[in-house]
């Protein structure tokens, strides 16, 4: 398996939600493989599959310290969300150069189908939350940057704009 090239913003399929996967086979793995090569590469803790252009609801998340724990995860759902909000600096290999802090729920609890095929509930907590919100709003046809307001969003992308130049 190899790193694939990331979508640039403001590609469309950025801010197109994804299919479902529905069932798991080959393919599916053998895309997953490529997208924890691809996160590696950056390096990151997360990838979506449409920031690579495939439109599906994958999405893989590795927040460990040591590395090649990635989970994967397929059409995954956000169950609950913890009232406590942890802050954290988010951004995206799509849009290079910026960055935004963000507070998202410090923990979440997320129903998603695993390599094996089988549908399961698993809560991510501090990081880990953090990064699989962040790919499930890809998988959304969302940016992190949506979550800020206008003013602060268009200030972050004048600089991203600036940054390719």
């Amino acid at each position: 398996m190899s790193p694939r090239p990331f979508v640039r913003w403001p590609d469309k399929r950025l801010r197109t939600p994804a299919a479902p996967v529905g069932e798991i086979n080959d393919e599916i793995r053998a895309i997953w493989d490529d997208m924890v090569d691809t996160m590696e590469a950056m390096p990151g803790l997360g990838l979506a599959a449409p920031q690579i252009g495939v439109m599906l609801r994958l999405a893989v998340v590795d927040c460990s310290t040591e590395r090649g724990q990635a989970v994967r995860l397929a059409d995954p759902q956000i169950l609950s969300a913890s009232e406590a909000l942890r802050a954290h600096e988010e951004a995206s290999p799509n849009l290079p150069g910026v960055h935004a802090r963000l507070e998202r729920p410090a923990k979440v609890d997320v129903a998603f189908t695993d390599q094996t095929g089988m549908r399961v509930r698993r809560a991510f907590e501090g990081l880990w939350a953090t990064s699989v919100q962040h790919q499930i709003d890809h998988l959304d046809g969302r940016m992190y940057f949506d979550r800020l307001s206008r003013t602060r969003r268009d200030m972050l992308i004048k600089r991203a704009r600036k940054t390719r130049e």
